[in-house]
Order: structure tokens, then sequence, then C-alpha cells
């Protein structure tokens, strides 16, 4: 059926005469359709044992990804014709998302191609414009199979929380028809209008987080937590990958730098807070500059960063880490608050003084934590008696109840316990 209808273009661009605007148009719309790979198919690797060592190679930590990874390829060997897998990685900023479809794609040997689409608000641009049009050019869904060169690819797409939507169309709903199994074996882009099968092909969604995925377009692909790293694999992720990176990029070995072991460590816990390596990795970054002017200016042979010298490079720690109370007291006590970097502890402090029955909250508290507070009070009225506390008690005292960092906003039922 796609023969005929180009046939048809060929016979229609014969007929025309050579200067002609329309000639040009059908002309672009055959080349497009000429470029694409109709017929040609990457042959899918299914060695485990090798996709294992290059994911253990370029992936550190992330075992349920891995797992998942594997059992995919395990598909592909059992069920070479099966099609429609279509994987969500949802996690934090700067834990690797991207750079794990890469390292699915080689594993499985099939070309790879990535789509972007943080901040794409017109479906043409998923669908491809109406050729008629002036600077009409095929979606980028089509361009990415063009760009791989094979018909089974597999394709990225980038950042799909950040798709957007206005009066020029909703890109969302567009990701429908290519991301569903049952319709993308005949997905038709407006500039080719012919239909394209799209089924062989492997995509892989990036997200930082799932709420803002349209409820439909979340319903067609299978959800795959990526956490954030601990400081133990952050420490094993700076020294066995981003301090080669990094090092080679400022001509640096280990026999001109070196960090020590505490110093590394000290970076990550002072210097950095995130579930990712990003910023980790800008401070390994102004090491190795700084290193680089040292040997430069100093003619110093080699640059060594330990612990004692790091604040002299790097200046003050950013970030401290609350430390438990030299000794119990009254009217202190630990909560717990969950960030997006991990959790934290905080102090939640209560003072009590004569007055009227009138009850405090400050330190930028959410409604949860608000009612947390209100229910601790109505139970410990409620306990009263086995305290033998006087009943007019709580209308002669006011109570205050205040967690530091007052700047911060508080929220949560984590940090209501």
């Amino acid at each position: 059926s796609v023969k005929d209808a180009l046939f048809t273009q060929v016979n229609k661009l014969a007929k025309m005469p050579a200067g002609a605007h329309e000639a040009t148009v059908v002309r672009g719309d055959l080349d497009t359709c000429l470029e694409l790979p109709w017929n040609k198919d990457t042959a899918t690797r299914a060695d485990l044992k090798r996709a294992e060592k290059i994911l253990d190679r370029d992936i550190y930590g992330m075992k349920k990804v891995k797992e998942r990874i594997l059992e995919m390829l395990s598909v592909y060997k059992l069920a070479p014709g099966i099609n429609g897998q279509i994987i969500c990685l949802v996690g934090p900023p700067g834990v690797g998302k991207t750079s794990i479809g890469k390292t699915i794609s080689e594993c499985m040997g099939r070309k790879f191609a990535r789509v972007s689409l943080g901040g794409v608000h017109d479906e043409a641009e998923i669908r491809g414009h109406r050729k008629t049009y002036i600077g009409a050019m095929p979606g980028k869904i089509i361009n990415a199979v063009k760009t791989a060169g094979s018909g089974n690819p597999l394709i990225l797409l980038d950042e799909v929380d950040k798709l957007g939507g206005d009066y020029r169309g909703d890109p969302s709903s567009a990701l429908l028809e290519v991301l569903d199994p049952e319709q993308n074996g005949t997905f038709v882009d407006h500039f080719i209008e012919v239909p394209y099968d799209l089924s062989r092909a492997v995509f892989i969604a990036t997200a930082n987080t799932a709420e803002t995925i349209p409820a439909p377009l979340l319903d067609r692909m299978e959800i795959i937590e990526v956490s954030g790293y601990t400081e133990n694999e952050k420490y094993h992720i700076a020294t066995e990958h981003l301090m080669q990176k990094q090092m080679k990029k400022h001509g640096l070995d280990e026999s001109r730098f070196q960090i020590s072991e505490k110093a590394m460590q000290k970076i990550i816990h002072e210097y950095t807070r995130e579930s990712g390596v990003r910023a980790l990795e800008r401070r390994i970054a102004s090491l190795c500059r700084k290193a680089d002017r040292e040997i430069l200016e100093k003619n110093r042979k080699k640059v060594q960063i330990t612990e004692r010298n790091l604040e002299k490079y790097l200046g003050k720690s950013i970030y401290e880490t609350n430390m438990k109370a030299e000794h119990d007291e009254v009217g202190i006590v630990r909560g717990l608050a969950w960030t997006s970097v991990g959790g934290d502890t905080l102090e939640i402090e209560v003072n009590l003084m004569p007055g009227k029955g009138k009850f405090e909250l400050t330190g930028q508290l959410g409604d949860v934590m608000q009612e947390s507070a209100k229910a601790g009070i109505s139970y410990i009225r409620s306990v009263s008696d086995d305290y033998e506390l006087d009943p007019e008690y709580f209308q002669q005292h006011d109570i205050h109840i205040h967690i530091p960092e007052g700047a911060v906003p508080k929220d949560g039922p984590s940090a209501g316990i």
C-alpha cells in the first residue's frame, strides 16, 4: 500500500512542469519517504552475560533497573517477534536516566535515537506538519527513526513529564498513538501521509516525576523508579567514574592529581546535597581546575587534596548535619523530614508557660503538620487523668510548639510523626 501511494506521487511529479512550486513539495516528500529504513532492521543481541557486563560497567547500584533490563532482553531472545515494550524511568535529576537509555541500546545492539520532549507544546512536532505548508517537516518521531537508520531502533523520549500544551494542540495526546502497541503499527505522520510501522521500535521514556504525566499516557508505560544515590554509592561513582572523566577533561592523571578518601567523603557530605551526582561532578571539576592552575603557576609536580586542605580549595563547607543532643531534655523531640535528596531529622521544641490556654504553632508548618500537633495535644488532654493533672491545667497554661529553621516550609506525614 505504501509503494502504491509513492508511485502515485511519482506519476504526479512526472506530469508537473519543472518549475512548478508543488513539484518541490512532492519531491521533498518522496525524498523523506525513501530515506526511511522501511526494510532495514538491526539484529537484536540478546547475550545476557555481555549485557550484564555492560550494565555493571556503566551503572553503579540500581539493582532493580538492571534486573528489568535483563528480563527485557530475555524476552527478546525467546520471542523475537514481540513488540510494544514501553518503559518509563522516573527519578530525580542527575541520577543517570538518559545514560541508562544509551546503555540499554548497547546491550541490545540496537541503533539509538534521542527525542527531547522538554517544552514541546505543538502536536505537529510529534506528528509532523502537512506538507503543503511552507517550512513543513516531519515530526520528531519519524526524524528519530530516520537518524537511527534502522526499523527497530531504541528511541529515548527524554523529559516526557515536561510536555507543554496550549491552544496549538496537545502533544501528549499525539504521543498516545506513538506509544500504544495496538496503534503504532500504522503510525501516520502528517508530512509523509503513509503509515509507518513503529511497533518494532523499543521506546524508553524518562521523567522527573510521574505526577505531571497525563494519565492516559502513563497507562501505556511501565514505570521503573530510579531512586537517588546513598552517600556510599556516590563515593563509588565519584572514584570509579567521575574522577577519571574530569581528570581526562582537565589534562591531569593520577601521578599529578589525587583526592584522598576522607576528602572525597567530606565533599559528598558537606559540599553537596542532591539525589544525583551532578553537583558532585562540578565540585570535582572545580578542584581539577584549581590543580591545573597550581601546576602551572607554582611549578608543582603533584597536587594532593586531603581532608585538611579541602577548605582552602572549596571554601567553607555548605551543609552541616544535625548532631544528636548531648543529653536528653524535656520538651525537645526528633521528627523526620522527607526531602528530595533523601531525608533529614528535625528538632521539635515545646514551651509551656502560665497563661489562658492559648495554643501557638510556629516554624512554617503545613496543614498536615498542624493537624499532627493538634492531635498530639488532644491525646495528651485525653490521658491527663493518668498523670494526675489538674482538670484546670490546660485552661491556665499556654502551649507553644516550634520547629527551628523557620525559613524552610515543612509538611507531610513523615514530619508530622
